[in-house]
């Protein structure tokens, strides 16, 4: 067991505790970084001029006017930047668009005003002349004009041909499926002043203040050093707050900058819809080859990411989608291209997965479609593809404790008397001629790590005053997640002392700098570790002087409690000794550092280790549909997973069922629409407020919920045991789209193979049900048995060949078609387009038989 994972037996790491700020968040006396604009005297309001086009040349802008509008001070233009006019990492996304606007809504210039309503008035009397451009809304449009940015990927393992050649059933397919709003609870929002001396002060609602603190300063023209950035908390990031807060923190600096007052910059719902990025939605075509034994012999795809106007970090989200095409199933032949597509939206971002829930998404579609066509069982196909013990990822990684997939599976099918309860849907299903129920599971595989190993690295600051209390800092950032909370149990275990000795500073630059944003599920890991290498530092000096007091080694001395022991027994206060170190001048504070260790990753081959290990979990969830309307009610969910020896039991609890509910939101509710016709509001997005864009409520969450930890999942090598948490829940949420899927399919007949858009919102999987009462018996073989794909009559009944001329499926519709499923659906139509499959809520007859 190595020393980082080494966990003593008196600990207050995973004692389940909670939150540490819980209390604060439900009596509203959390600050938030809004807060402290009424405790800043003469506060500036920033507005933007946002642009109505989803792409245009700026031929005039004209400011004058709103300094007509009383009570504006400053309109803020790219006249004004004295560095770089950019707030992008890859130097493509100019802060104020000088020639050129590239999404509806995209901010040309900000108006400064003594009031947030002067600042409106002010943007709204600002003038600007625009010529309308061609523009590419959706990613079929850009695909179709070869119009990409950033670097594409390819990887490939084993011999892809060759093992379609024998494979004994090839489908293939092609699919399109939404991206996902952030929707937290506050918006995007910066705070910024000058003092004396030309110090810039930034607080900002940002997930990486080191970044922010990059940005503000190039924009401004001056020395990192020059500004300080905070984050007190935030009231949720998901990714959206990576790169995205960065730009507007820039804008509330240069205000406070040229106008020498504070500038406060906060995004109402509307404008942070309408101007932040979002997950990416991807298109995807891939091919699928099986043995006779129901297993994946092949694999080959291609992805495509809708990046929006800007790359941000599609480059590295792309990546992790394509190293996430397997979740947890071993494919020995595999071959992916990915590339990312430039479209007039909002440049999509970091969301919860960072592209591994559309990398996973692609493969659980593919198995869920063409279970039925193999005649298996959908539960039983994905079990029999498991990831093994010895078995490698497509990129080379081996795939340690692979044997807690099945252990994980094992327990939800038992726990969740799975066996019993399809025994009764069979019985509900054959007596209720319009409402239908299933159950369905699914595992995930995810990698834990930043792509670009350099992230992996955090900082830590802790102090011990001469009384004994300890104050920590480190270079994470608070977003409703937990990470201070078991930040505080990590230092408060690794000192020995009990947790109130011990508090947590806000997030800053000017106390632990050049860190990494708080994602990719690694906060814990990352910053964990530097807080327990600075405790150690500490604990190792007072071990001494301890020793020293009880006359014994220091090797002896053990810390517990805020009490320090010798093997005698003989114990002295942990404020006695601290207090005598301070007298024999020993260092009471140390920086702690930590590095992942093992990562080796070349992304342009696209192999090596990139993650530190994966995290397992499955989940089965119960789903009963609405014949009539396809409203469904999600009657009971079933989770285990894998957390490692968790830190916070009941943190983690709380972030699995929340990662799952917002998988779940993805998957089957949140549907982002974008204007895609040719009048003058093409490229607007339509789903710009709670009211048109459907979120998880109360309604929608399972009767029945349980969640349970893996035991005995010790993970060396890793913080006191435990394992990231923060995203892999997200994808156990699969379980729930998979099993709209087949219970849209029992409406048909047996062997119904239902082709279901993402998300699968009501009135998809009324299409979709609709489709499978059409459908005629399929005509295969039951226990694999589908035709092979090599013969005239291919595989699921009558479906063309898969080697056919036309690679996309026969002529496969695309999009929002209305050919949806159908047992003898061609093999072509193994997945497709997001859209209803439907166009229109009163379909035809013709429509309705899928002709």
């Amino acid at each position: 067991m190595s020393q980082l994972s080494e966990r003593p037996a008196q600990s207050v790491v995973g004692v389940p505790l909670p939150h540490e700020s819980a209390a604060l968040h439900v009596t509203g006396e959390a600050l938030y970084t809004d807060d402290l604009v009424v405790r800043t005297k003469d506060v500036l309001h920033a507005y933007p001029v946002q642009a109505p086009h989803a792409h245009a040349r700026i031929v005039e802008l004209r400011v004058k006017p709103a300094y007509d509008v009383p009570g504006v001070v400053r309109v803020l233009t790219s006249e004004d930047v004295p560095g770089v006019n950019d707030a992008g990492v890859k130097h493509d996304e100019p802060l104020f668009p000088s020639t050129e606007v590239m999404f509806h809504g995209h901010a040309i210039c900000w108006v400064l005003g003594e009031t947030l309503e002067a600042a409106r008035l002010g943007a709204a009397a600002v003038e600007v002349d625009y010529e309308s451009l061609p523009s590419l809304v959706t990613v079929r449009e850009a695909i179709a004009a070869g119009n990409f940015q950033g670097t594409g990927r390819h990887l490939e393992h084993g011999d892809v041909e060759a093992a379609f050649d024998s494979a004994a059933h090839v489908f293939d397919g092609e699919f399109e499926f939404a991206g996902q709003e952030h929707f937290y609870l506050e918006t995007h929002v910066a705070l910024a002043l000058v003092d004396e001396g030309g110090q810039i002060f930034v607080q900002s609602s940002t997930q990486h203040p080191s970044e922010t603190q990059e940005i503000v300063a190039h924009v401004l023209g001056v020395a990192s050093h020059a500004v300080t950035v905070q984050c007190l908390r935030m009231g949720g990031g998901f990714g959206g707050k990576e790169m995205q807060p960065h730009g507007f923190a820039a804008i509330a600096a240069l205000g406070a900058t040229l106008t020498g007052r504070p500038v406060r910059l906060r995004l109402n719902r509307t404008q942070d819809v309408t101007m932040s990025g979002k997950r990416h939605g991807f298109h995807s075509r891939w091919r699928a080859g099986f043995d006779d034994q129901g297993r994946i012999v092949a694999l080959d795809a291609t992805l495509t990411a809708d990046g929006g106007w800007s790359l941000d970090l599609s480059e590295p989200v792309l990546a992790r989608a394509m190293c996430h095409i397997d979740n947890s199933y071993w494919i020995p032949n595999v071959r992916v291209d990915g590339q990312i597509a430039k479209t007039n939206k909002t440049s999509q971002t970091a969301f919860r997965g960072f592209g591994g829930p559309q990398g996973m998404l692609v493969i659980e579609d593919l198995l869920g479609r063409c279970a039925p066509l193999l005649g298996y069982d959908a539960m039983e196909l994905r079990r029999r593809n498991l990831y093994q013990p010895g078995h490698l990822t497509p990129y080379g990684q081996p795939v340690r404790h692979a044997e807690r997939l099945e252990a994980c599976w094992s327990e939800v099918l038992r726990n969740g008397e799975i066996a019993r309860r399809q025994e009764e849907i069979a019985r509900f299903n054959a007596t209720h001629p319009n409402r239908r129920r299933a159950v369905a599971a699914t595992p995930v595989k995810f990698g834990i790590s930043f792509n670009l190993t350099a992230f992996n690295q955090a900082g830590a600051l802790v102090h011990v005053y001469k009384d004994g209390s300890v104050l920590i800092n480190h270079g994470g950032t608070e977003m409703g997640q937990g990470l201070h909370t078991k930040m505080l149990q990590v230092a408060a275990t690794t000192l020995g002392v009990p947790l109130e000795r011990v508090r947590l500073a806000p997030t800053r630059t000017d106390k632990v700098p050049n860190t990494s944003a708080t994602a990719a599920s690694s906060g814990a890991d990352l910053n964990g570790a530097a807080i327990k290498n600075a405790c150690e530092q500490i604990r190792e000096r007072l071990e001494q002087v301890a020793g020293a007091r009880l006359g014994i080694s220091p090797h002896d001395v053990r810390f517990n409690d805020g009490i320090a022991r010798g093997l005698s027994g003989e114990a002295v206060r942990w404020e006695d000794i601290v207090s005598a170190a301070y007298f024999q001048r020993v260092q009471l504070w140390a920086a702690g550092f930590y590095r992942t260790e093992g990562l080796h990753w070349d992304a342009n081959a696209m192999h090596g280790e990139p993650f530190k290990y994966f995290a397992y979990g499955v989940a089965a969830a119960e789903v009963e549909v609405d014949g009539f309307t396809g409203a469904y009610t999600l009657r009971r969910v079933d989770i285990v997973h894998d957390v490692g020896d968790s830190l916070s039991p009941l943190i983690d609890v709380g972030q699995i069922e929340g990662g799952f509910v917002q998988g779940a939101g993805w998957l089957t509710l949140e549907d982002l629409r974008w204007d895609e016709s040719d009048g003058p509001n093409r490229g607007r997005l339509a789903t710009q407020a709670a009211s048109t864009y459907k979120l998880p409520s109360f309604s929608e969450m399972p009767q029945v919920f349980n969640v349970h930890l893996l035991e005995k999942a010790h993970e060396d090598g890793a913080v006191y045991g435990s394992k990231a948490v923060g995203e892999p829940p997200l994808m156990l949420a699969f379980s729930v789209r998979e099993a709209l899927r087949q219970a849209a399919a029992a409406f048909g007949p047996a062997g119904t193979s239902v082709d279901l858009p993402s998300p699968a919102t009501p009135e998809a999987v009324f299409w979709a049900l609709e489709k499978a009462r059409s459908a005629e018996t399929p005509a295969h073989a039951t226990g694999g048995g589908a035709s092979p794909s090599h013969d005239d009559d291919a595989t699921g009944g009558g479906a063309s060949p898969s080697h056919d001329d036309d690679a996309t499926g026969g002529g496969a519709s695309r999009g929002r078609d209305d050919d949806a499923s159908g047992g003898g659906a061609r093999s072509g139509e193994a997945a497709r387009g997001r859209g209803e499959a439907a166009p229109s809520p009163s379909p035809s007859p013709s429509s309705l038989s899928g002709v």
